[in-house]
């Protein structure tokens, strides 16, 4: 009998545990995949950034920049995710076990991590982007 109940708690333990690595998975991906758009963007504006150092912007500026800007798609894709799984909550309501359908709490904290990760992702570009240097940008016209 003792046998049972231990299972039964075993496989829920277990699901939770393979969840858990998914979703640490998922982050890591959508982590590594703003690093590589962030890190487009820096390439793709490289003059910009170039034009900005010659006029007296410090690194400083240059990595808030960056950082902004990823963190501002960053934070519209959260808010429309955030909206899309409010709205598809109720659907997946029955699948969910000890977790309402619509729990602010992990809700919050979803957005948050990902806001963490991304800002993280951000950082590695936005170092590379306050080594720019003018005078090569500029040549390259």
């Amino acid at each position: 009998m003792d046998d049972v109940n231990a299972s039964s708690v075993a496989q829920p333990r277990l699901i939770a545990q393979f969840v858990g690595v998914f979703a640490g998975f998922a982050l890591l991906l959508a982590a590594i995949g703003i690093c590589g758009v962030t890190a487009y963007s820096v390439t793709q504006r490289k003059q910009e950034l170039g034009i900005r150092v010659a006029m007296g912007a410090t690194p400083s500026d240059i990595l808030r920049l960056v950082v902004e800007h990823g963190l501002r798609l960053t934070f519209v894709g959260a808010v429309i995710g955030v909206i899309t799984s409010f709205l598809l909550a109720r659907l997946l309501s029955g699948l969910l076990f000890g977790v309402q359908a619509l729990d602010p709490l992990t809700f919050t904290l979803a957005a948050l991590i990902l806001l963490g990760a991304a800002s993280l992702a951000c950082y590695m570009p936005a170092r590379r982007a306050t080594r720019v240097d003018p005078i090569v940008v500029l040549r390259f016209q």
